[in-house]
């Protein structure tokens, strides 16, 4: 803590006299725990025009060494996934572990995974927006991207995990001649709805979030055009010969002008565009708010409303929706703390206090789920349920003993290391807890699903679970493509809203120092 008073910084504040800094700012200035001060949001005194060649830049300029060697194994990891899946729908599905006692294995514990992981961008973007989190702006955008992905990736596993993929078709309520409804009541197709519900709504936040941003980068190509730079010859040579193929010209910034372009829907940064996107990103806010509570819940229904043990509890949709807030803010850190070591002045936009704060959400949310555990083991003893009893004593110190104690460890004891202020500010720490909890979340919807299912009301029914090579390398392949995407996101799209950030920094507070007149030069480009 700062050794000033909070009130001999106001009365030096409103005497107009020199104010010293707090002396406890971390290592990069950001850590101020003066409650009389707010600490910069924006670090270096950056200017607006900065703001904006920092962000386009990133989808402007050539990424670092590491990103195509990293691109290219993302890549080759989603294509064996692909491979895996082909196979899958040639052979059936007997490739995978799946048996008599556990029909639902590893397929719906990656579907509930990749759910879960892509609430952290519903969550970031619109319930912090509504209450006026200013430092959301730091990583909304790039929650908002894992937030598609996963839930793109989450969609591969209902399909391919009905065996004959080609009849999916009967899921929808399409009329037919053999009168096959889908159930309406069954919570699998109320995932159906949800799912698609929550995607649709989070890809138009997304969307509309980034429509400045697009009008930015178009305008910046269409300046390099008309300046007659930004263009370059591409040519074919043969590999042996070395002979040029083939040749003609073409303009990076054409593109970018028209694919920006087409994106930014016409923007032009009037007063009226401006009031209309606040308004429609405030509804989608809105509307999604509730999503958040809702999709995860429904999806913990697919286990609630069954009568198997261990799923049979009315505490699965609020613990549900606990882990999924949990497990994806840990992805969000998981993947931003590595980008901002190796994208250049990221750590001005992405600040230790930023992770800091996600660091204290994961401590409160892993609380939260490690009061769920213990309540799961309360809740079989006070009902007298002899089976729901022996299913939890079975997941503790049966033969999946070692899958449990992993969730435990890596989902409860991790996160108490953020008691320590130190801890929750180092970013090694913060990036290897946040590791162990996706593992964690990971592990612990294959303990819900498959400790429940493997042994039944008879003993004559209990048989074991083993995943085969193929269960393994197709959910690789859906964390391939995960990654692939993030990647491309990372390299041609904004990572961070400009206008949002601008908005939060001194220069754009019209009653502050710089009166929002501070760097008017720069104003011009960028000021979308």
């Amino acid at each position: 803590m700062t050794s000033f008073h909070p009130d001999q910084v106001t009365a030096e504040r409103l005497a107009g006299g020199p104010h010293q800094a707090p002396a406890d700012l971390g290592a990069d200035g950001s850590l101020n725990e003066d409650p009389a001060t707010r600490s910069a949001l924006v670090l270096n005194n950056r200017s607006l025009h900065e703001i904006t060649e920092i962000v386009c830049g990133y989808a402007e300029n050539a990424p670092g060494k590491w990103w195509l060697p990293t691109f290219a194994l993302t890549a080759t990891v989603a294509g064996v996934g692909t491979l895996m899946i082909l196979y899958l729908i040639i052979t059936g599905v007997g490739v995978w572990g799946l048996n008599n006692q556990v029909g639902w294995a590893w397929d719906i514990t990656n579907f509930v995974f990749w759910i879960g992981i892509g609430h952290a961008g519903t969550l970031i973007s619109a319930i912090l927006c509504l209450f006026k989190q200013k430092w959301r702006t730091a990583v909304n955008r790039a929650a908002e991207a894992m937030t598609i992905f996963a839930v793109m990736c989450a969609g591969i596993f209902p399909a391919i995990h009905v065996g004959r993929i080609w009849f999916i078709w009967f899921v929808f309520p399409i009329p037919n001649y053999n009168y096959i409804w889908p159930n309406f009541r069954s919570p699998l197709l109320w995932d159906v709805f949800a799912v698609s519900t929550y995607a649709t709504v989070s890809l138009l936040f997304w969307y509309m979030g980034m429509i400045p941003d697009f009008a930015t980068l178009r305008d910046r190509a269409d300046k390099r055009l008309r300046a007659g730079s930004g263009t370059c010859k591409l040519s074919v040579h043969c590999p042996i010969t070395g002979i040029k193929l083939l040749g003609f010209p073409c303009s990076a910034d054409r593109i970018r002008a028209f694919l920006y372009g087409l994106f930014a829907v016409g923007w032009s940064g009037s007063s009226r565009h401006w009031h209309r996107y606040e308004t429609a990103y405030l509804i989608l806010a809105g509307i999604s708010t509730p999503l958040v509570l809702s999709v995860h819940s429904i999806v913990s229904f697919d286990f609630a409303t069954s009568v198997i043990p261990g799923w049979h509890t009315t505490i699965f949709p609020p613990y549900f929706v606990a882990g999924a807030i949990f497990g994806g803010f840990a992805m969000v850190l998981f993947l931003l703390i590595p980008a901002r070591e190796l994208f250049p002045n990221f750590k001005d936009l992405l600040t230790l206090r930023h992770l800091e704060n996600m660091a204290k959400i994961l401590l409160t949310t892993g609380m939260m789920v490690g009061f769920a555990y213990s309540m799961e083991f309360f809740i079989a003893w006070y009902g007298g349920n002899r089976y729901e009893v022996e299913t939890f004593i079975n997941r503790a110190f049966g033969p999946y003993a070692w899958a449990y104690w992993t969730m435990i460890s890596c989902n409860v004891i991790s996160p108490q290391v953020f008691w320590s202020r130190r801890m929750r500010t180092d970013p090694r720490v913060i990036w290897i807890v946040a590791l162990l909890v996706t593992i964690g979340m990971w592990f612990e919807r294959f303990v819900i699903i498959v400790s429940s299912l493997h042994r039944a009301f008879l003993p004559g029914e209990w048989g074991m679970y083993f995943p085969t090579p193929v269960d393994i390398l197709t959910f690789a392949g859906s964390c391939g493509v995960f990654l692939t995407m993030f990647l491309l996101f990372l390299r041609f799209l904004p990572v961070f809203p400009m206008a949002e950030i601008k908005a939060i920094m001194p220069q754009g507070d019209p009653h502050g120092h710089a009166g929002g007149h501070g760097d008017h030069d720069d104003h011009h480009e960028g000021g979308h």
